[in-house]
C-alpha cells in the first residue's frame, strides 16, 4: 500500500473573498478541481465558522474522494489557506491527479507565498521490500525519463515552483517546473563543461558575470581560476539561492563564502543594460529556451550582452539537446553565429538531463579549439585549478569533437 500527500500553506490570497467566507463557492471550486483532475468525489462536507470580533468565519471542509480526499481551512482574517490533498496508489497510480487537484485549487486563491510539501506514504522505502516512486520530466511529446525519489519539498516562488528532493541515484536534486536542473552527485558533469573550456581558452579571466546560476555549482568552477577578480552573479529567484544554500552543500561548496562573488538578486537583462563595468565571460546558467527565461536566448538579448564583453571576451550557453530539441539547437545555433564572429559549439553527456547537451563559447576572437592540450595543462597548473572530477586537458579538445548529426544542426 502507498500514496501520495500533499499539503499547501497558503498566504496573503488574492482571489474573491467568497473563497473565503462562502461555503458553497468554496464546495464548487473542490468540485470542479476535483472533476478536472481526474479524480473521483463521493461526498464532500463543509462548515462555515460564525464572526469573530466583528471579521467573517473562515470555512472548513472535505471532500471525501474514492482515491482519498481533498481538505481545506480559511483564515480570512488573515487571507491565509491552508489545503491537504492525499491519494492512494494502491489500484493505479493518481499522483498526477493529485498534483493537478492541488494546482488548480492553489491558482484559484492567488497567494503572494505559497509553501508546499510531498510525502510518499506506505511501502515505499529502500529497504529491500519497496521502492521510492519515480519523478520524472518530459523531454518531448514523445520522450521522458525520471529518478526514484523521496523527501519532495515543494514550494512556489514569484517566479516558478521550486523542488528539492532526495534520490539514491545523486543524492539531492532540485528541479524548477518539474525539469531537473542540477545534483549533488553528479553536477560536475554540467558545471565543469560550462565553466572551463572558455575560461581556460581566454589568457587572463579576470571580470566573470553569471547570468542564473542560483545553485552556485558554475560560480565555484570559475573562482577556482585565480586571475578571476571578481564574479558577479546575477540570478532573478533569490529563493533558489536559499535553497541551495541550505540544501546542495556539494555542489557550491561554500562559494557564498567567497569574496570575489558579488550576488545581484534581480533581472539579469537589468543588470545587463545598466551596467558600465566588461566582462572578460559571460555565462548563461538559465532554464531551457522554451521556459520563460526563453527572451534571455533572443538575438536582440544577445547583442546586449556582446555590448558588455571585453574584447577577446566570450558568452557560454547551453543549446539543449541535438538528440531531442534537434530544431532548437539549429535555430540558436543560427542566431548565435549571426551575432558573434566565432561560435563554437561542443558538447557532453549529463546523466540528470538524460541525454547528450549541447553548449557553445561564442566570441569576436576568442577561439577555445585553438588552445594545445599543452597549453591546457600549464595554465591549470599555474591558476591552481585543481578538484576536477571531468575537465581535464584531454577533455577539452574531445569535447569540441562533434559527431556528424550535431555538427551537421550547428553547421548548417
Amino acid at each position: 500500500m502507498q500514496g501520495l500527500h500533499l499539503t499547501a500553506d497558503l498566504y496573503q490570497c488574492s482571489c474573491d473573498s467568497a473563497l473565503m467566507i462562502c461555503a458553497d463557492t468554496i464546495a464548487q471550486l473542490c468540485r470542479s478541481q476535483t472533476d478536472a483532475s481526474g479524480l473521483t468525489l463521493v461526498e464532500d462536507k463543509w462548515v462555515k465558522f460564525p464572526e469573530w470580533q466583528g471579521q467573517p468565519g473562515g470555512v472548513t471542509g472535505a471532500v471525501l474522494l474514492a482515491e482519498s480526499h481533498l481538505a481545506i481551512h480559511t483564515w480570512p482574517e488573515t487571507g491565509n489557506v491552508t489545503i491537504d490533498v492525499y491519494v492512494c496508489n494502491f489500484s493505479g497510480d493518481n499522483s498526477a491527479k493529485a498534483q493537478a487537484l492541488m494546482d488548480g485549487v492553489v491558482a484559484a486563491y492567488a497567494p503572494q507565498e505559497a509553501v508546499r510539501q510531498q510525502l510518499w506514504r506506505g511501502d515505499i522505502a529502500t529497504n529491500g521490500v519497496g521502492q521510492y516512486p519515480w519523478v520524472m520530466e518530459q523531454l518531448t511529446e514523445n520522450a521522458a525519463f525520471g529518478f526514484r525519489a523521496h523527501n519532495v519539498q515543494r514550494q512556489h516562488t514569484p517566479f516558478q515552483t521550486l523542488e528539492m528532493l532526495d534520490t539514491p541515484s545523486f543524492g539531492r536534486v532540485m528541479r524548477l517546473d518539474d525539469h531537473f536542473m542540477t545534483s549533488e552527485g553528479e553536477e560536475f558533469f554540467y558545471h565543469e563543461c560550462m565553466a572551463h573550456p572558455a575560461a581556460m581558452a581566454h589568457p587572463d579571466p579576470q571580470q566573470v558575470l553569471v547570468i542564473g546560476g542560483g545553485d552556485g555549482g558554475l560560480a565555484e568552477e570559475l573562482l577556482k581560476h585565480n586571475t578571476v577578480q571578481r564574479l558577479v552573479l546575477a540570478e532573478l529567484d533569490e529563493a533558489v539561492i536559499e535553497a541551495s544554500k541550505a540544501q546542495l552543500q556539494r555542489v557550491h561548496n561554500g562559494v557564498w563564502d567567497d569574496p570575489r562573488l558579488q550576488l545581484q538578486i534581480g533581472d539579469g537583462m537589468a543588470y545587463v543594460d545598466s551596467t558600465t563595468d566588461r566582462f572578460d565571460l559571460i555565462l548563461l546558467d538559465l532554464t531551457d529556451p522554451h521556459t520563460p527565461a526563453g527572451s534571455l536566448y533572443s538575438p536582440e538579448a544577445l547583442q546586449r550582452m556582446r555590448r558588455v564583453l571585453n574584447p577577446g571576451g566570450a558568452l557560454v550557453l547551453h543549446l539543449g539537446s541535438p538528440v531531442f530539441h534537434a530544431e532548437q539547437v539549429r535555430a540558436l545555433s543560427q542566431t548565435l553565429k549571426a551575432t558573434f564572429a566565432q561560435v563554437a559549439c561542443y558538447g557532453t553527456y549529463v546523466p540528470l538531463y538524460g541525454a547528450y547537451w549541447g553548449m557553445a563559447v561564442c566570441s569576436d576572437s576568442l577561439q577555445p579549439t585553438a588552445v594545445s592540450a599543452a597549453q591546457i595543462d600549464e595554465r591549470l597548473a599555474a591558476r591552481g585549478v585543481t578538484d576536477l572530477q571531468y575537465y581535464n586537458a584531454d577533455i577539452h579538445g574531445a569535447l569540441f569533437a562533434l559527431p556528424n548529426y550535431y555538427r551537421k544542426l550547428v553547421l548548417a
